[in-house]
């Protein structure tokens, strides 16, 4: 900061109770709490049931696209 400069031009006035934007700390509820871990367990069982699905059609599928129809009969 420049010496010609008053420091008082430079401060910054709040009102009490306002924060800074981004800073604040977010409060959580249970339904917030809930939708979060629904998700996160759909998320799961999809990854595993599509991971199973593959194991099963897969080769099937494989045969079927890469060798013609003859091999899938």
């Amino acid at each position: 900061m420049s010496r010609n400069v008053p420091e008082a031009n430079f401060r910054v006035q709040k009102s009490e109770g306002e924060s800074m934007a981004g800073l604040e700390i977010p409060t959580w509820d249970p339904e917030t709490a809930l939708l979060i871990g629904v998700i996160l367990l759909e998320a799961f069982v999809l990854y595993v049931g599509y991971g199973g699905l593959e194991r099963l059609v897969g080769p099937y599928l494989m045969r079927l696209l890469v060798g013609g129809d003859a091999s899938a009969q």
